[in-house]
């Protein structure tokens, strides 16, 4: 009887397959779904993913078309789609769920109609207490994994003994995995901080340089962490590998397909043709209805990301946005200061 970790993973996008190449490598049963037929006929006879074409994958990995296969026995269940379609696949994975099934999440993002995180929405469609959900999330591009580069994680989880156990299977010479039990604020981090990138690339398509990405960034986590806090996270995770961590990769790296996007937009280019261009999914488009509806919901400013959606919109021009951001009123860095003004 084979002691080997059984691991299903739904999405065979860049982050699924490098993550099912790590864990195979480190000596784990995985099994790949995708509802995309084409992409599992083209993974199961190539061995190699069209995005990761320089990485040949191990021929132990298994591929399948069906998703019960996928879900079935199962120690732990990987959701690796894109934010949008993370509904409906858990929608027709649940008949194949079993009680107490660990499922861990990596897809970033928040749902527009119910400002629902990710983890959230997978219990909303599961409607299984007894399932234990974990958020795996931090600065992880899918292109320097696959080659075995070093990075770290973070595993957040309520259940403690699910984050832990994650954190042990995830954990390989090139992975290092910490946990964290302040889910929503890890997930907010990882929605957020996609928007925060679009900002970086529309500054850097327009000419701007270092100074202004590390403004971005800086004053960009403050945003988020504004937010956070308003809905009840823990300031730590801001500062943390789910937060500056992954903002940093994010709004700096030529993987970055957020950045990417942006440099386009900053270039002129609309928004269809910059998704287009980049030709994958562009999460921190699909992040922005949802972020302006919490920083309303929550009263909380947040004029980077209110200045990303009006370009993304065409309600201004990407010069004129810059040139706003940079003449709002004065104010303190600090919250609480011995300066009247106002703190951002």
């Amino acid at each position: 009887m084979s002691n080997k970790i059984k691991i299903g993973v739904l999405g065979a996008g860049t982050w699924g397959v490098a993550l099912a190449r790590m864990l195979c490598l480190a000596g784990n049963d995985v099994t790949v779904w995708s509802a995309i037929e084409k992409e599992i006929d083209e993974l199961s006879t190539k061995k190699r993913h069209p995005n990761l074409a320089d990485v040949e994958l191990p021929e132990s990995i298994t591929y399948t078309k069906d998703i019960k296969a996928a879900c079935t026995e199962k120690d732990i269940l990987l959701f690796a789609v894109p934010s949008p379609f993370v509904r409906a696949t858990a929608r027709k994975a649940a008949p194949y769920i079993a009680q107490g099934q660990i499922v861990v999440d990596v897809a970033k993002g928040i749902e527009e109609e119910t400002l629902y995180t990710m983890t959230q929405i997978l219990a909303d469609e599961l409607k299984d207490p007894s399932v234990k959900l974990v958020a795996l999330s931090g600065p992880t591009h899918a292109e320097e994994v696959v080659k075995d580069l070093p990075t770290t994680i973070v595993s957040a989880s309520s259940d403690t003994e699910a984050a832990l156990f994650v954190q042990k299977i995830f954990t390989t010479p090139c992975m290092r995995v910490y946990t964290n039990d302040d889910v929503l604020g890890v997930e907010i981090c990882g929605a957020l901080k996609n928007v925060i990138a679009l900002a970086s690339g529309i500054a850097l398509g327009l000419g701007c340089g270092d100074n202004t990405k590390a403004a971005l960034i800086t004053r960009g986590i403050a945003e988020i962490s504004r937010l956070g806090i308003a809905m009840g996270c823990r300031e730590q995770t801001f500062g943390g590998l789910a937060g500056i961590g992954d903002l940093i990769v994010t709004a700096t790296s030529i993987h970055s397909r957020n950045l990417r996007c942006g440099i386009l937009l900053g270039q002129g280019v609309s928004a269809a043709e910059a998704t287009q261009q980049v030709g994958m999914v562009v999460e921190g488009l699909n992040a922005l209805p949802a972020a302006l509806s919490l920083a309303r919901k929550y009263n909380v400013e947040m004029p980077i990301i209110e200045t990303v959606d009006a370009v993304v919109s065409g309600k201004v021009n990407v010069s004129d946005a810059i040139r706003t951001l940079m003449s709002r009123d004065l104010k303190s860095e600090l919250n609480g200061s011995s300066f009247n003004n106002k703190y951002d």
